[in-house]
């Protein structure tokens, strides 16, 4: 394959190259095997490709040996590695501007909550695949969430770390956990959630190889409005008067 580019990080630990499907070596072809090997028709630009197999073995290691990686699969640029060092420069900026979904953001309770108590966050974020272009070539990128980062909108920050968090059973609600939050003032913040994707990409139906660094991406903020609770005595018999101070629905303080 062609040298990388300078400057350019290669963190993959192999090396790849690909052979046709039923080649045996010098020109000698299966031919059982040509009877039954994959078709690779209509192309991207309407042009037929050839069936090939994936080869790798581990970079820099002396006498390391060719093993099959994967395949068979069509190959429809019979030397897509000339533009792979041209790929790898450029693959980092074009993944963070992927339009990657970075979660919502789930409060427990809400859209209410108490000052000084404990209100869990969660986030929902799943791996996400894009099929795009670069430089007349097939790229598939698969993003896979792997660090959060919670802004609780009143000047704290947790992360990036590893735990997206998780739900917790209604009777439950108060809990401290690790992604849960206790606001010291009443009001009305915007909770951001900040999601680090890890990246991987392959170019014409190639092995995957390591999309360099992580793409951050925020997801639309959540209004959590707190509020402060209060105990008092009232001496009004709900039953008899609904309306009473201290009701259900009567009197609720911010």
């Amino acid at each position: 394959m062609s040298p990388p580019a300078p400057g350019a990080v290669n963190t993959d630990p192999n090396e790849y190259k690909y052979e046709l499907q039923c080649h045996l070596g010098g020109g000698d072809f299966d031919t059982p095997c040509l009877g039954r090997q994959l078709e690779c028709k209509d192309g991207p630009d309407g042009e037929d490709g050839i069936p090939v197999i994936w080869h790798s073995r581990p970079r820099g290691v002396p006498g390391a040996v060719w093993a099959i990686h994967s395949g068979p699969t069509c190959l429809f640029d019979a030397k897509p590695e000339d533009l792979l060092p041209r790929i790898a420069a450029d693959i980092q900026r074009e993944f963070q501007n992927l339009p990657v979904n970075a979660g919502t953001v789930v409060a427990q309770p809400s859209p209410h909550t108490l000052r000084g108590a404990e209100t869990n966050f969660y986030a929902e974020a799943t791996e996400q695949q894009f099929d795009i272009s670069m430089f007349g070539q097939a790229v598939h990128v698969v993003a896979t969430p792997v660090q959060y980062t919670w802004n609780y909108g009143d000047g704290t920050v947790f992360g990036p770390q590893p735990s997206m968090g998780g739900p917790l059973p209604q009777d439950r609600w108060g809990e401290k956990t690790r992604t849960s939050h206790a606001y010291g003032a009443t009001g009305d913040f915007q909770v951001v959630l900040t999601t680090s994707f890890q990246g991987t990409y392959s170019v014409n139906a190639g092995p995957p190889l390591p999309i360099p660094g992580q793409g951050q991406f925020n997801a639309p903020p959540q209004t959590i409005s707190v509020w402060r609770s209060l105990t008092r005595n009232y001496a009004d018999d709900c039953n008899a008067n609904p309306q009473g101070q201290g009701c259900p629905g009567v009197g609720a303080t911010r």
